[in-house]
């Protein structure tokens, strides 16, 4: 699927069968060199696979088309709905093979009002997937508790007698939902305070009972930024960190001070 293996596919297709011609097509950042590439083309060309090869091109290309179909389809809908002048800060995030070609970052920012690609672990393609679903206009749900109730990111609540049977959430095909969790996943070897908080609940947890706790936390701030109309600053992976470690020192102050001790920091050699 690279342009290496593209480019091959298409001129054994076109009728190429010299294995060193075939090989010329490399591309600079492909490990294997020409030498390995000609000896893995090197070999009995029958009529039937070389048949079904075209096919399968073929149906790729009328792929490709319809795709490129449904990008300028969206664009077409998502222009009426810009209305909101809102200022981009940044590179943005690496395009992805599935990110249509036009600037969608640029028109889900003039729908919403804000720009979600800002959240760390959400791509111009998931936010695309969230304001499709949900739209910018949250006013219909009460708070973010229903927001997150509805979306089924939320803890149950099967209690009997005052103990707690069962805090699993519940299961949902919300496509919202869905996005959210691929995005918490994408987080585990960020760099930012999202990054650390996904780190530090697997290391309490397992990964999927983490995932779901991070995608509710991501829930409530694709909340909070559609109804305030506040942007999203990252903190960094070391201000969370110190903010973690600062809690844990008053938490052992309050059971130290509860069990009639005094807790006194001691400074540590550098």
């Amino acid at each position: 699927m690279g342009m290496t293996g593209q480019a091959i596919v298409r001129a054994i297709v076109a009728g190429e069968r010299d294995p060193n011609m075939l090989a010329r097509h490399r591309h600079g950042r492909v490990k294997a060199s020409e030498r390995d590439i000609a000896r893995a083309l090197t070999g009995n060309w029958r009529e039937e696979h070389l048949f079904v090869l075209g096919q399968a091109l073929a149906m790729f290309d009328s792929l490709a088309q319809r795709i490129i179909e449904c990008d300028a389809k969206i664009e077409a809908l998502l222009a009426p709905l810009g209305c909101h002048e809102v200022e981009l800060g940044g590179p943005g995030k690496r395009r992805g093979k599935n990110t249509p070609a036009f600037d969608l970052r640029t028109a889900l920012a003039r729908w919403a009002g804000v720009d979600l690609t800002r959240i760390n672990g959400l791509a111009v393609t998931s936010v695309l997937t969230v304001l499709s679903e949900i739209g910018p206009d949250l006013r219909r749900f009460a708070n973010v508790k229903h927001f997150c109730s509805w979306l089924g990111l939320c803890p149950g609540t099967k209690i009997s007698g005052g103990k707690v049977l069962s805090a699993r959430t519940r299961r949902s095909t919300n496509r919202v939902r869905q996005a959210l969790k691929l995005a918490a996943m994408s987080l585990s070897r960020n760099g930012s305070a999202l990054g650390a908080f996904y780190r530090r609940l697997c290391a309490r947890m397992d990964k999927p009972r983490a995932n779901t706790a991070v995608a509710h936390k991501l829930a409530r701030m694709v909340y909070f930024m559609l109804t305030r109309g506040e942007a999203f600053v990252d903190q960094g992976q070391q201000h969370y960190e110190e903010q973690q470690r600062q809690r844990s020192i008053a938490a052992l102050r309050r059971r130290a001070a509860a069990l009639g001790f005094q807790v006194n920091p001691v400074e540590v050699a550098a």
